[in-house]
């Protein structure tokens, strides 16, 4: 029997969170604990903090902010009645703030901050004020090492679609949602649940998705044991009048799981599982497959986004979007329509028979996920990966793995390491060199050239039709595909 989550609870406490009212439609109609406090943020312009700033002007708060420059997310917050400030210094706090909500970025010398602790105001961070506001909402937190901004993405349409006017957080920008954030007037609050720093404990969503458990930030955890508790504390988070929906082949998302209150549902593909995908079949650029819960067959779906991993994507979507009270032919309507995140598998252009793409992997299951549904997808007769390898302490901890996982690409080009949250003593153990090396050893052909404008002068030269060139990692190599486009489309360097 399915948990019927899709009842309004407006939540202040965990205990409220139990006591069901009726649906509102209106985002004005009651007060909050929000109704009239002064809250500032230090870094507003970004894609959660605007999304988070917007949700709390709509709860009746008064929102002030700085950020570097001005932006798209600053004019609209600016529209609707935020007081925003372009130099971040310690007057740009107003004289009545009582709450000052730093990005992850913010550290203590920054002005703000420093002038936030002089005054004794309540400071708190961006994950801790989502999980606040994540209470006045029905949350459905999707976490895991992969696939966490696809699938947030993918249900947010889905619910937006279906008329469900969902409130929303993504880690990554979608043209087709509008942003990468939403404030709504529905009851559904759909936010990406980071692990890093413990973020998601912040977090106690009605819905709670782990999609999988591998070893990363291990920067900043210790090891894979420690990450597995982590996430099986978010599970313990979830409501229990909720769901828990986890993969059934993942052993790590078992372990997470096995103690959480909320009933525990899998997924899975051509497997045992309470959700499964079978019968995968692809033509006309798209997988279409049939979706069954439970021994019943709810219907088929069709996916226009590339990769295997994505049809499990799309069955956890679906999932939630059935809990929430969407019809199965809304359900199927929207995921068919579902462009993908920017950054994600994106087509960045084409010419002289060369197709550019952009993506944001940078974990090796990532990384050969991506790689392998490019080849199968678009049929390349070469597939050039740029990979721009993210953090030193990352390449040295899972430099095995980075070294096996580009068996899909016939030439690998990797730049130096973006440098990023990492001891000097982390950037002299492991360079771009060593990884190359190391591919190569595994018997695929790679090539270190340091820099950008290195790497677009080499592909222009050596690029041939058929080709697909993908730039790959969470830096800045976007710009290295951004760059050909302009050059071959005929606008020269940058």
């Amino acid at each position: 029997m399915m948990p019927n989550i899709a009842q309004k609870a407006v939540m202040y406490t965990v205990k409220d969170l139990l006591q069901p009212l009726v649906c509102s439609t209106s985002k004005s109609v009651q007060a909050t604990p929000f109704t009239g406090r002064r809250i500032h943020f230090v870094g507003i312009g970004g894609s959660g903090m605007s999304g988070l700033a917007h949700m709390l002007i709509d709860f009746g708060a008064k929102v002030s902010g700085t950020d570097r420059t001005a932006s798209p997310a600053t004019h609209r917050l600016s529209e609707i009645g935020a007081t925003i400030r372009y130099e971040q210094t310690a007057e740009a706090i107003p004289a009545h703030t009582e709450i000052v909500v730093c990005s992850a970025a913010i550290k203590p010398e920054h002005p703000e901050y420093a002038e936030a602790k002089r005054r004794n105001l309540e400071i708190v961070k961006y994950a801790q004020m989502l999980g606040r506001v994540m209470r006045l909402k029905h949350g459905i937190a999707i976490s895991g090492t992969h696939g966490k901004s696809t699938t947030t993405a993918m249900v947010s349409h889905v619910l937006l679609s279906a008329g469900k006017d969902p409130s929303f957080v993504v880690g990554a920008t979608s043209a087709q949602l509008g942003g990468s954030a939403r404030s709504g007037a529905g009851d559904y609050f759909v936010v990406e649940a980071c692990e890093f720093d413990r973020s998601f404990h912040n977090l106690h969503p009605r819905v709670g998705v782990i999609l999988n458990i591998e070893e990363d930030h291990l920067d900043y955890y210790k090891n894979l044991d420690e990450i597995v508790e982590s996430f099986a504390k978010f599970a313990n988070q979830v409501d229990p009048s909720g769901v828990v929906i986890t993969s059934a082949t993942d052993e790590n998302c078992q372990r997470a799981t096995r103690n959480a209150e909320a009933m525990v549902e899998t997924y899975g593909i051509d497997i045992a599982a309470d959700w499964q995908a079978t019968g995968i079949r692809r033509f006309q650029g798209k997988a279409h497959f049939q979706v069954v819960y439970k021994g019943k067959k709810m219907g088929r779906l069709s996916l226009s986004i590339a990769g295997r991993h994505n049809v499990g994507n799309a069955t956890v979507a679906a999932a939630i979007a059935t809990h929430c009270g969407v019809p199965w032919d809304q359900i199927a309507i929207a995921i068919e329509s579902f462009k993908g995140a920017d950054r994600r598998s994106q087509v960045i252009g084409s010419a002289n028979g060369v197709m550019y793409v952009d993506d944001y992997g940078h974990h090796p299951t990532e990384i050969r996920a991506t790689l392998l549904a490019l080849r199968e997808h678009y049929r390349p007769q070469r597939l050039v990966c740029v990979f721009q390898p993210h953090q030193h302490s990352r390449t040295r901890f899972l430099l095995d793995d980075f070294a096996r996982s580009f068996q899909h690409a016939d030439i690998t080009i990797v730049p130096d390491i973006y440098f990023v949250r990492d001891s000097e003593a982390d950037r002299k153990a492991v360079n771009s060199g060593i990884l190359v090396e190391r591919i190569k050893e595994n018997g695929r052909e790679a090539m270190y050239i340091p820099t950008f404008p290195e790497i677009v002068d080499h592909v222009l030269r050596t690029q041939q039709p058929g080709d697909l060139i993908v730039s790959m990692g969470a830096g800045p190599v976007c710009e290295v595909t951004d760059e050909l486009v302009r050059r071959v489309r005929g606008s020269g360097p940058a």
